[in-house]
């Protein structure tokens, strides 16, 4: 296959491998095919050209590699960007080949992941924030199919997770500085979904983060950080949208920004990572997901003294998902193929954590919209490991995985049904507070049973 190009397009068109390394700075050229991107990717299989394939034909110029599904399908979990030796972004390349797919005019090979990106952006650029029940609406209509999901938008809607009407969001021209900050205050990004679709976990954060004296201060007009769509349409509006927040907490002057979507901390990450390496861009604000707040600046002994009641003979498998961990050069994390630090909460708060295979393992993220079945099979593989490992509930700091793991569970014709609850959910109830306060009746998966049985509400 060989992608062509628009009349009078070929003398002024850079090689691949040049438009990818003015785009991302990554030189595809130090490739030498070792095949870890390949061999590690959750995605592999239903790929027609494998990463590796994928970074050869940038090498060679081979324009077909436009095409391909691949860069389309590409769930940007980050596994091949973390494992690979020669510290090439792979998962950044792909997002630069979908650009560049549309800059030359390319058809994409799987239109409704580019009509996904396409209206994601369309929505955020007015509002602000993502307008969630009117971009899946106009998604579905996109494709052709205006009531697809319905049983799920009903199950939304019964446990108050959809909002009827968007929220418009405007940053101010200049912040004011914080006059007295307590010593636990953080700047917070909640990112769109936490008052709307995973209006629980929301709940409960805050509700930790009050339990705890940790001050939560919101940026002022902050804005969806583009997500993944952002990077995969326009790389400037993706970089003005994830670095806003982070320049609006050094404003306030806070030294920390947090987040507890694992997506939101994946882009906050690269803001941040971003501004370090441009002369005289640090602006000493460090982005952590919320799980990383917490053991920072409150610490296990003190989160260990306010548990009420322990959540004592509750085995629990600790999803972290993609993105709390990887690429490590971007988040630090001293364990990314194999983390602890959820376990180690988990276990101040009274739950047995159980070792598994699939702590990192993709859930097929926003596939789980434009691809459902992939992500559906993505997802069934992680609770399957969980159930078999011992665990009686997953547990996850993360709204997409939660959606993934929790909402989609009744498509997935499982034996029985496993309760997927926040890591604050469970903080909730062992602070002391009730079911109602933990929010549980907005998981999808009724967790009432299993908690009651085990004397926990």
């Amino acid at each position: 296959m060989n992608a062509t190009l628009p009349v009078g397009a070929a003398a002024s068109t850079p090689s691949l491998a040049d438009a990818v390394l003015d785009a991302t700075g990554q030189n595809a050229y130090r490739c030498y095919q070792c095949l870890k991107c390949t061999s590690g990717c959750p995605m592999a299989e239903q790929f027609d050209l494998a990463p590796n394939q994928v970074m050869r034909s940038l090498q060679l110029d081979d324009t077909g590699v436009l095409e391909s599904r691949t860069i389309w399908l590409c769930a940007s979990c980050q596994t091949c960007t973390t494992r690979c030796p020669m510290d090439i972004d792979v998962a950044g390349i792909m997002d630069a080949l979908c650009v560049e797919a549309k800059r030359r005019e390319v058809a994409p090979a799987v239109p409704e992941i580019a009509a996904f990106n396409r209206l994601f952006m369309a929505w955020v650029k007015p509002l602000g924030r993502l307008y969630e029940l009117g971009f899946s609406f106009a998604f579905n209509l996109a494709r052709r199919r205006p009531f697809a999901d319905m049983a799920l938008a009903r199950a939304l809607f019964r446990r108050g997770r959809i909002k009827l009407m968007p929220r418009f969001a405007r940053p101010p021209k200049r912040v004011e500085p914080l006059a007295a900050p307590s010593p636990r205050a953080v700047g917070f990004f909640p990112g769109c979904a936490l008052d709307s679709s995973a209006i629980e976990y929301g709940q409960t954060v805050r509700a930790t983060a009050r339990a705890l004296d940790v001050e939560l201060v919101e940026p002022p007009g902050w804005q969806c950080c583009g997500s993944g769509p952002a990077a995969a349409v326009d790389p400037v509006i993706a970089k003005r949208l994830s670095r806003q927040p982070v320049t609006a907490v050094s404003d306030l002057g806070l030294d920390t920004l947090t987040t507890p979507c694992s997506k939101c901390f994946a882009r906050l990450k690269h803001a941040e990572h971003g501004a370090t390496e441009e002369a005289g861009g640090d602006d000493g604000v460090v982005v952590q997901h919320f799980l990383d707040t917490l053991l920072e600046k409150v610490g296990l002994d003190d989160i260990a003294n306010h548990v009420e009641q322990p959540l004592k003979g509750l085995k629990v498998a600790c999803y972290y998902g993609c993105l709390m961990t990887r690429p490590t050069k971007l988040t630090g994390a001293a364990n990314p193929e194999y983390p602890i630090a959820m376990d180690e909460l988990m276990r101040t708060l009274g739950a047995e954590p159980v070792e598994w295979s699939f702590k990192t393992e993709c859930c097929g993220g926003a596939l789980g919209v434009s691809q459902t079945a992939l992500s559906i099979g993505l997802s069934r593989k992680v609770i399957d490991n969980a159930v078999a490992c011992g665990a009686e509930a997953i547990v996850t700091m993360c709204p997409m995985c939660h959606m993934n793991l929790d909402a989609r569970q009744p498509e997935m014709e499982l034996d029985d049904a496993v309760p997927i609850l926040h890591a604050t959910q469970l903080a909730v109830l062992a602070f002391g507070d009730d079911g109602d306060a933990a929010a549980l009746d907005g998981n999808v998966v009724d967790p009432w049973p299993l908690l009651g049985a085990k004397a926990l509400l």
